[in-house]
């Protein structure tokens, strides 16, 4: 799901500063925002508002990091975050960038390291976001359970936009009675429930979080959809199509291709496979260090040519969707659930998490509609689909 890997526009104060070392750090922060018409202390919604002198000098040291703590802190706010964010990145501030030394030690630790290694790696995402407790996803999520983006074109609320998300996949694999799907990273379920009682499917479900597994039983109870708790990478059988929904986005550079190799083992060779997934403009080996610390840890988004490369020689690219302006839309549905519901599960959380769930959905809906990140679903076949394949929108 959810991502702000290039609102380190405070980066750029690097260079700045290194030129102007006696502009008092007020000033020179004030500056850089004047790039992107975002006032301290101004009037209008989308400007900053400083409560402690101290924000200064941590986005000169931290840039991303020190931004999203010192909001946490409570050290600034913004009434309208979301664009706030959205007006830093549009201004392409990122592009004065100089490393600072946690920068250039993430690049090198992502160099050496399989971050998303099996084992202990991978599942560190697992305890850290999507075990957090059900009671949050469910006042935040609404009834499918979806925590990936909605469709959109012709929704008008949540549920109508996640349903249109089920249906616009389960036509795009062309699912018939009786075929056999595998459901990669199938989240709590929504999906495979949606498709076996609409489409009359078989689905195998693999997911990772026991938690979530165990609700995907629950609600698929009576239904052919068979969930196993296990490593995607653990996945076998032979499956008619092959549907991996905001699974990508936790597989790691260095394992895309291995991925594409498991997607490509076990779909038949008539089938169809759907990757669903967030994407960024340029491609990275890193993740943002706020979002890797506190939201996503050892997650990471790819790049149109990494997937490409993990591809290659293996899939024809039947279709690719980019719908990227829905997960605005949904991020911002997301939030207003979960600040309208606080106060139902306040107490099982401890005091800074509103102020840092508040931050990574709104500064993740401000960096989709600045179009900075990216929203797709890619079809696949083995063999290419004779006669051409139709696009579904």
């Amino acid at each position: 799901m959810m991502y702000i890997q290039r609102i380190l526009f405070v980066a750029s104060f690097f260079c700045f500063y290194m030129n102007t070392e006696a502009q008092p750090p007020k000033e020179l922060v004030e500056e850089i925002f004047s790039y992107a018409d975002v006032k301290i202390d101004g009037d209008r919604p989308s400007d900053i508002h400083v409560y402690d002198d101290r924000f200064y000098q941590r986005v000169l040291r931290d840039r991303s990091l020190g931004f999203g703590e010192a909001y946490m802190a409570g050290w600034w706010d913004s009434q309208a975050l979301d664009e706030c964010i959205a007006k830093i990145l549009k201004a392409k501030l990122t592009k004065r960038v100089k490393p600072t030394l946690a920068m250039i030690w993430n690049v090198m630790t992502a160099k050496i390291l399989n971050m998303q290694k099996k084992g202990e790696r991978s599942s560190k995402v697992i305890d850290a976001h999507y075990e957090l407790g059900d009671d949050l996803y469910e006042n935040m999520l609404g009834s499918t359970m979806a925590y990936t983006c909605g469709y959109w074109k012709n929704a008008t609320t949540l549920d109508e936009a996640q349903r249109a998300k089920f249906d616009l996949i389960a036509k795009k694999a062309g699912l018939k009675k009786g075929m056999r799907v595998l459901d990669l990273g199938c989240g709590w379920g929504g999906f495979a429930k949606h498709i076996a009682e609409r489409y009359g499917v078989d689905v195998v479900a693999v997911n990772l979080s026991a938690k979530q597994a165990d609700y995907a039983r629950q609600i698929c109870a009576g239904l052919p959809v068979e969930v196993r708790t296990q490593d995607y990478r653990d996945a076998e059988g032979m499956y008619d199509r092959i549907i991996s929904i905001g699974l990508l986005e936790h597989v790691g550079k260095k394992n895309y291709r291995g991925f594409m190799e498991l997607i490509y083992r076990c779909l038949k060779d008539d089938g169809l496979a759907i990757v669903h997934t967030i994407g960024r403009n340029t491609s990275a080996i890193t993740t943002d260090l706020w979002i890797g610390r506190y939201i996503f840890p050892h997650g990471h988004l790819p790049s149109i040519a990494q997937i490409g490369k993990a591809m290659e020689g293996l899939f024809v690219m039947e279709d690719w969707h980019n719908f990227s302006a829905s997960y605005d839309a949904t991020l911002m549905a997301w939030y207003a659930n979960f600040e309208k519901n606080w106060e139902k599960i306040r107490s099982d959380y401890p005091d800074p998490f509103f102020k840092m769930w508040k931050y990574y959905l709104l500064s993740c809906a401000g960096a989709f509609r600045a179009r900075d990140i990216q929203l797709w679903q890619v079809v696949l076949s083995k063999k290419g689909v004779s006669g051409g394949y139709d696009s579904v929108r």
